[in-house]
């Protein structure tokens, strides 16, 4: 629960950054999520990257928007700024705060259904102006959330716990985020955190809009039909 506090308890030879800041330091609250959620690497691995590069976090806005990675952004950095937008609408917030304040690091943490369905026509926006953002999308392919509809990111064959077939084609966010002309993009896996922590270290570093697409497992018992051949290279490596 996310108001119970995690033990303030330090250990005194915990390793420290630059600012004298332990990585108990970039944590946030407890999480909710299903245990084993893919959400939660996610997490830890952005605590690393942030720890790693020394960043203060009162100068850190984090920015999300509805479901279930959206809430991801309670549970790293509790001592940085924050908004939860409405579904979809992410990126005009971050928009706005970056015109009102250029001075600090802007990360957005989103999903495929609020990216790539109500949120498309913000997210291709967002490129487009080069918002100084790093869009962090958590892609697993379902509405985590609302149980398990697929998103528009579901591979043709997917299957949905109520055994039918996906045959809508996905949308790629990569491909699209190439496409419009994105200035830094990246794909990455959950549970491989020696990959992903550099590529979020290069994101955050990046000046400009970044994406980082990253897979991870999912959240209901979705499964790939054999005969679809492309999901492991597409879904497990890095662009």
């Amino acid at each position: 629960m996310t108001s119970i506090q995690k033990p303030p308890v330090r250990h005194p030879s915990l390793q420290q950054n630059a600012l004298g800041l332990t990585r108990r330091d970039y944590e946030g609250a407890m999480s909710t999520l299903c245990a084993g959620c893919g959400h939660d690497s996610v997490t830890a691995a952005l605590v690393q990257a942030f720890w790693e590069l020394d960043v203060p976090p009162h100068r850190a806005a984090k920015l999300s928007g509805i479901g279930c990675s959206s809430k991801t952004t309670a549970y790293f950095m509790k001592q940085s700024h924050g908004f939860n937008a409405v579904h979809g609408r992410m990126p005009a917030i971050a928009t706005g705060a970056n015109a009102a304040n250029k001075d600090l690091v802007y990360i957005g943490i989103s999903g495929d259904g609020d990216s790539l369905s109500i949120g498309l026509g913000q997210f291709c926006h967002a490129i487009r102006r080069n918002v100084n953002l790093l869009y962090v999308l958590e892609n697993n392919g379902v509405y985590g959330l609302t149980k398990g509809q697929f998103s528009a990111s579901a591979d043709v064959g997917s299957k949905s716990k109520g055994g039918e077939a996906n045959v809508q084609p996905p949308i790629d966010p990569v491909l699209l985020a190439l496409t419009l002309g994105a200035t830094f993009v990246a794909r990455s896996f959950s549970g491989d955190k020696t990959q992903l922590v550099p590529i979020l270290k290069a994101g955050l570093r990046h000046r400009g809009f970044g994406l980082i697409d990253i897979i991870r497992s999912r959240a209901t018992p979705v499964s790939i039909a054999s005969s679809d051949r492309s999901w492991p290279s597409r879904f497990c490596s890095t662009t």
